[in-house]
């Protein structure tokens, strides 16, 4: 019997796979769980068109990313810390900073776990800073450090 997973089963495959089972194990286990519907010319019809959807979705989100990572890439930010004796800085900026000021001075939402820091900011001055967007899709953004 073919079923359609309707959601993520350990042994048997993942949500939307065509898989095929005895009967019993459909009608005794897959189907009164809920973990999958028979495989009718109407249900695979649904599949088609619920993964046709999946696809737009994430054509969207790739294009958004893509549009996001070139603003990104013409704007700068400015984080100002406190200097420490000697005209070092006091501290150093965290992604959290990043994204507060980004979002205060461009209007941009970042989430402060997608930007990657790859040392942490400790003197004064401009760094280029990793911005992961979409798993394809990682923008730079430019972090001017500055004496408050």
């Amino acid at each position: 019997m073919k079923i359609i997973l309707i959601q993520d089963e350990k042994k048997l495959g993942k949500k939307g796979d065509l898989v095929e089972v005895s009967e019993g194990y459909a009608r005794n286990y897959i189907l009164p769980k809920k973990i999958g519907v028979e495989a009718t010319p109407k249900n695979m019809n649904d599949l088609k068109l619920h993964r046709a959807n999946e696809d737009k979705i994430a054509r969207e989100r790739l294009e958004a990313a893509k549009a996001l990572a070139a603003e990104l890439e013409a704007k700068q930010v400015t984080v100002k810390m406190k200097a420490g004796e000697g005209g070092k800085a006091f501290g150093s900026v965290s992604s959290k900073e990043i994204a507060a000021a980004c979002k205060e001075q461009h209007g941009i939402e970042l989430d402060k776990k997608k930007i990657q820091l790859s040392e942490s900011l400790k003197n004064f001055g401009a760094y280029e800073v990793a911005v992961k967007l979409h798993p394809q899709v990682t923008g730079k953004l430019i972090v001017k450090v500055t004496e408050a």
